[in-house]
């Protein structure tokens, strides 16, 4: 058996890891953190479903744990905590703020998100997108365990770049591993200054767990600025 045991984090893309995985190895010193990094929004994935979300989420877990045991020899009973991260992308917004674009803005990306509306080239696309994301992030967020690991996942809205550096831009994959990589430097050894930054009202939701996702299920939340990453950092994640 490991003397230490082992938190694994979920989230979209390398920048998530560059960008956090400094701040979390520091703060939780005396497990050991590891990531899985799914290369997307996997709740928008073709095959999953709100009636499938968990399985699937659990596959992709499994397979990561199978190649931590090869490397490190972990076993199933070494897991404490399963957190996953994801971005809201407007998810909750009503259908009549996801809006066509038009003039010069059709030229740039297929998806525009702003503070009070999306834009889309495919409006019903992005309708249905949400409606389906907020399906699954419903299951997601009311299960507590997974395969026996307890699990838990907390948002970034409308994404981590918005969270981290607040700028609402469509960044590519180069501009957000650099903006990661400034990030982590930023907070090299300061795991309290970023603790302390995403405790702050300017971004986080205050509330249990269950409470900081009814909040940014509600109006425009899902679009501005909030995060309930800060839970995290409480000794014991919240059972509401």
């Amino acid at each position: 058996m490991n003397e230490k045991k082992v938190i694994l984090f979920i989230v979209e893309g390398p920048s998530d890891r560059a960008a956090l995985g400094p701040i979390m190895e520091e703060y939780f010193n005396s497990e050991d953190i590891k990531f899985l990094i799914v290369h997307g929004d996997i709740t928008i994935k073709n095959y999953i479903t709100k009636d499938n979300a968990i399985i699937k989420v659990n596959e992709q877990i499994k397979e990561k744990l199978k190649e931590l045991k090869k490397k490190y020899n972990y076993s199933k009973t070494d897991y404490i905590k399963i957190i996953h991260l994801i971005d809201t992308d407007g998810v909750y917004i009503s259908d009549d703020k996801v809006m066509q674009k038009e003039g010069e803005n059709s030229s740039k990306s297929k998806v525009l998100y702003y503070e009070d509306h999306i834009e889309a080239e495919n409006v019903n696309g992005i309708r249905n997108r949400n409606a389906k994301k907020a399906e699954v992030l419903f299951k997601l967020r009311t299960t507590k365990n997974i395969d026996g690991i307890q699990y838990r996942v907390y948002y970034n809205s409308c994404n981590l770049e918005h969270v981290l550096y607040d700028e609402l831009k469509d960044f590519t994959d180069d501009e957000k591993l650099e903006k990661s990589d400034d990030f982590a430097e930023q907070y090299e050894g300061k795991s309290d200054e970023f603790i302390q930054f995403i405790s702050d009202e300017s971004v986080a939701v205050e509330g249990s767990y269950k409470e900081t996702w009814e909040y940014i299920e509600k109006d425009l939340n899902s679009l501005n600025r909030h995060s309930n990453m800060n839970l995290i950092f409480q000794k014991r994640m919240s059972k509401n």
